[in-house]
């Protein structure tokens, strides 16, 4: 028995003949990684960068009459090459394996695959035409050219005007215009005919034109992105949601179910199913239907596909080297770094005002910087005023570390960490997530702010409408003794200890107040 060997792409396949009562069959036996495609055409296995008796995966076929394999309920026709043809031969395109494979089911219709987008990047740079590609895989070679030229990617943009032919000879400068006597269109038969991409040219490394290149990995995301965005939203325009909205409106609002709507008016060209989709995604919004107006909707329990849509909020990528076990980190190799407490404290969300509050733990000092915002950008100025209230020397010995939590205004990591010209003022870290008792020391001070800004109140109408009466305020709480600070109160700590410091604070608008004149109370704002 003489044997030939087909070499499979991507996929090793064994296959062992049998004699069977009516014709000879072929059983077969796949390994892992295994994909065979079907295919109407003539199919010569390409077999990139491999020569002639090199290790490649090998499938022994009898020689003789052509043999019929069975797989996956479609017939494949094998048929033997010549006995004196080499196991091997260089085909005028490309190098290819010495067997010829007639599939006779069509795959034709089907959408190009991962493997298929391989076969045609190896083609392209091979050289082989559309027509031997689209034969390679059982295509329409306009399916390969609308492929290729639709997701080729420029790689190289050409540094003249215009691509002009005669660029090499031009008289004028290669100022080239449409209009130009000597302008004469470039026109490459490789990236403009066939196969329409630049891989694999030998002019490549020194064409100064357009250079197009194709990627089967790219291409198939581009498809399969282009799939799922095809796809996706309403098959509506808006006067069609509106008409359907006045039928499905006051059925809905006289009990009617999705059921017997859709049944009782078949003009609407809906199921069931699509009519509680277009409901859920208030399509209908506009007049007035949403799932509350549907008996048993807003009763059900979320189903289990839509939980995966409310997943835990996964860490951004600024957190990385910034979390709060980071910090423990650091804090433990610098026991004598000085830190700086950062959070934002407000009532109304929507309206403000909003304080940026910090707090120089050691000290005890509570300083604050209003805010009409609440903006990442806020945040990043709000410490640029305090750095230059202190000047960049004290700045960079009182706050060595800042700790915040994980607001989406303290997402600026960069800009915290960074003074506007590029240099590092402090290092940034950010508490775990619904831990605010990380940043306790700064919790604590808040309590005393909101015996003056209390909650679920209007801040400025209590009076808190500008940086002076939150000078205020801070003043006050500032002034107040304390029991971690042996009696004394934050002012007189930092005066004593930090003369300096005290003079900036000072000049920025914080004062003292006497003991028997402090107030904690709302009306202090008025």
């Amino acid at each position: 028995m003489e044997n030939w060997y087909l070499s499979q792409w991507n996929s090793s396949v064994s296959f062992t003949l049998h004699q069977g009562r009516h014709s000879p069959t072929m059983e077969a036996s796949s390994f892992p990684g295994q994909n065979i495609r079907r295919n109407s055409s003539p199919l010569r296995c390409p077999a990139p960068n491999r020569k002639p008796g090199s290790a490649y995966p090998e499938t022994p076929f009898s020689a003789g009459k052509p043999s019929s394999l069975h797989l996956s309920g479609h017939k494949t026709i094998v048929r033997p090459l010549p006995p004196a043809f080499p196991g091997w031969y260089n085909h005028p395109k490309g190098t290819y394996a010495g067997k010829e494979v007639f599939l006779t089911a069509s795959n034709k219709n089907c959408a190009l695959t991962l493997n298929e987008r391989r076969i045609i990047q190896t083609g392209i740079t091979n050289g082989s035409t559309k027509t031997a590609i689209a034969n390679t895989i059982g295509k329409d070679k306009s399916t390969i050219g609308k492929e290729i030229k639709r997701h080729r990617i420029l790689k190289h943009k050409c540094g003249m005007p215009l691509e002009c032919s005669n660029y090499a000879r031009c008289r004028y400068g290669r100022q080239c215009t449409a209009s130009c006597q000597s302008y004469q269109k470039f026109r490459c038969p490789r990236r403009d005919r066939s196969p329409g991409a630049c891989n694999g040219c030998e002019k490549y490394s020194s064409c100064r034109f357009d250079k197009y290149y194709y990627e089967a990995g790219t291409a198939h995301s581009e498809y399969r992105r282009d799939l799922v965005d095809s796809r996706t939203g309403v098959n509506l325009t808006v006067p069609q949601a509106k008409e359907m909205a006045a039928v499905i409106g006051p059925l809905l609002k006289q009990g009617h179910s999705p059921y017997q709507i859709v049944r009782d008016n078949p003009g609407l060209g809906i199921c069931e199913k699509t009519l509680y989709n277009y409901i859920d995604q208030q399509v209908f919004s506009v007049a007035g239907i949403c799932n509350i107006d549907l008996r048993r909707k807003s009763s059900r329990r979320i189903s289990k596909k839509k939980t995966k849509t409310y997943k835990k909020r996964e860490d951004r990528a600024f957190l990385k080297g910034r979390e709060y076990k980071d910090y423990l980190d650091y804090v433990k190799d610098n026991p004598s770094a000085h830190i700086l407490q950062m959070d934002t404290v407000y009532n109304s969300i929507s309206e403000g005002p909003f304080i940026q509050t910090f707090k120089f733990i050691g000290l005890g000092m509570l300083i604050g910087i209003y805010h009409d915002t609440k903006t990442a950008e806020d945040m990043v100025k709000g410490l640029d005023i305090l750095e230059e209230a202190l000047g960049q020397e004290l700045f960079n010995e009182h706050a060595h570390i800042l700790l915040t939590d994980r607001g989406s205004e303290f997402w600026d990591a960069a800009g915290l960490e960074e003074r506007p010209d590029k240099t590092r003022r402090c290092r940034v870290f950010y508490c775990d997530p619904m831990q605010s008792a990380q940043k306790g020391s700064l919790e604590n001070n808040h309590e005393l702010l909101r015996y003056i800004c209390p909650k679920e109140t209007d801040l400025r109408a209590l009076g808190l409408t500008c940086q002076d009466k939150l000078n205020l305020a801070l003043s006050h709480i500032n002034s107040s003794s304390l029991e971690s600070l042996a009696g004394k109160s934050p002012i007189e700590y930092t005066r004593f200890m930090f003369p300096e410091l005290w003079e900036k604070l000072s000049a920025f608008g914080i004062s003292e107040i006497p003991r028997k004149k402090i107030i904690l109370k709302p009306y202090l704002l008025k």
